[in-house]
């Protein structure tokens, strides 16, 4: 089903290309620095976000401000359902990579969860980004399947009520249809979490930072996490 999404539909096809040119850039830089990692994966930002919280563009514009590209919930089901463009990231990693991204995969396919083919795939594809350029990543439980002890979590909230209006806003729906939809949509995200992780979304211990979107502009909320970030990294 995610494959047929991916490549039925030319909007998220053309997103899917432009992040992976802007990865492709990402790793071009790393390797022309030459600086030898101490770690497989460097540094990374996860976003998760209740609906109706801006999320993506928080996404981008931290993004834009890093210079490190962004793969959204969209970019990364895609991925994960399509073959060839994990190949073409697997393609380019090199043995000692490959070795770290081999184990890692096999810790995570190891508990009580259901391990399913999807979330097999999208460790591949989350694990495989992560380890070739930094990235923004929104959504599907990056925060719990990157390095915990590397990167920058981010939790966005906001009263419900704002959250409606955001989202009716978005999508161009009327008030009442949002809220249910909304609702829709948060319910199948705690199903996924639960299912897959065996955690609670709104757990605020797996976040580094959580932020009230109701009582910030985006412009203000990219600077705290900037900010927060750049904090975070010097006490590291």
């Amino acid at each position: 089903m995610v494959a047929k999404l991916a490549s039925g539909n030319p909007d998220i096809a053309r997103l899917v290309e432009k992040q992976l040119r802007n990865w492709e850039l990402g790793r071009q830089q790393r390797f022309k620095a030459e600086e030898p990692r101490a770690q497989q994966v460097d540094d990374f930002v996860c976003i998760s976000r209740q609906v109706g919280t801006s999320g993506e563009q928080v996404a981008e514009r931290v993004g834009g401000a890093l210079g490190w590209p962004v793969f959204g919930r969209q970019v990364l089901e895609a991925m994960a359902g399509d073959d060839e463009q994990r190949r073409r990231v697997y393609a380019s990693m090199d043995e000692r990579e490959l070795s770290w991204w081999e184990e890692t995969l096999r810790s995570l396919m190891e508990g009580d969860f259901i391990r399913n083919d999807y979330y097999h795939r999208l460790c591949e594809t989350l694990l495989s980004l992560a380890s070739q350029a930094n990235s923004v990543f929104v959504g599907r439980g990056a925060d719990l399947i990157l390095p915990r002890d590397r990167g920058f979590r981010v939790r966005l909230v906001a009263p419900e009520a704002d959250r409606i209006r955001t989202f009716a806003t978005t999508t161009g729906i009327e008030t009442g249809r949002a809220e249910s939809e909304m609702g829709r949509i948060e319910r199948e995200r705690v199903r996924f979490f639960r299912h897959h992780f065996g955690v609670d979304p709104d757990d605020p211990m797996r976040y580094d930072i959580t932020i009230n979107m109701a009582r910030l502009s985006l412009d203000q909320s990219v600077a705290m996490i900037l900010e927060a970030k750049s904090i975070l990294h010097e006490r590291s």
